[in-house]
C-alpha cells in the first residue's frame, strides 16, 4: 500500500500539533496533498482510469474546501500551510 500507518503518523506529526492530531485542518490538507500527488502520478501512466480521475477530483475539492475554511478562520495558518506544502495560490 502506498500510504502506510507510519507515513500517516509522520505527516500528522509534521503538519499537526502532534502525531495524534488527525483532525487539524493542516494535517488533513497535508494528507490530501500526499494522496493527490500519488493519484496524479498514477494517472500519468494510466490515462483512461476514470474512477481514479473521479477520486482525484473529489480529493482536490475536499482539500480546496479545507483551505477555504482555514483562510476564513486564520489567514496566518493558511499562509503557513501553503508555504510548507509548496502549493500555488
Amino acid at each position: 500500500m502506498y500510504l502506510s500507518a507510519e507515513k500517516k503518523q509522520e505527516l500528522f506529526e509534521t503538519y499537526g500539533k502532534s502525531n495524534k492530531d488527525t483532525g487539524a485542518a493542516e494535517s488533513q490538507i497535508a494528507l490530501f496533498s500526499y494522496r493527490i500527488a500519488h493519484l496524479t502520478e498514477h494517472l500519468k501512466k494510466n490515462r483512461k482510469d476514470y474512477s481514479t480521475q473521479r477520486a482525484l477530483q473529489l480529493l482536490v475539492g475536499k482539500r480546496r474546501s479545507l483551505l477555504d475554511y482555514l483562510k476564513a478562520k486564520d489567514i496566518e495558518r493558511y499562509r503557513a500551510i501553503i508555504l510548507a506544502l509548496k502549493m500555488r495560490k
